[in-house]
């Protein structure tokens, strides 16, 4: 992703049907580089909290001493799909959504992730 058009690319994925919201995040610091949001839903504080979940994935893994890395994080709830999307070209950094779960697609979702995370 070029970090000079992150606002370009978080609107690129709010085209997605029942998108709710994004945004871009180091998990490391927790630090949020851009957001972006079709309601009314703190992003920020979502992000905040996701990256924690990105941490307590990592450190079990290398509790575990599991090989490899995190592709996606889902967190299915009965309205909502939270997909968290490591980039893997650059690995500290997360794409993040939160998808209305009546009207969004889980695998189109994934797919444009994938795709902005390249571009």
């Amino acid at each position: 992703m070029d970090m000079n058009n992150i606002e370009g690319a978080l609107a690129d994925i709010l085209t997605l049907k029942g998108a709710l919201a994004a945004s871009l995040f180091d998990w490391e610091s927790g630090m949020v580089l851009g957001t972006d949001t079709n309601k009314k839903f703190n992003i920020e504080l979502a992000s905040a909290g996701n990256a924690e979940v990105i941490k307590a994935k990592m450190d079990t893994m290398n509790s575990l001493e599991i090989e490899g890395t995190i592709e996606d994080i889902l967190i299915t709830l009965d309205s909502q799909i939270h997909v968290l999307h490591v980039m893997e070209s650059n690995p500290e950094l997360v794409l993040y959504l939160a998808l209305d779960r009546s009207q969004g697609n889980l695998a189109l979702a994934r797919n444009k992730l994938k795709q902005v995370a390249k571009s």
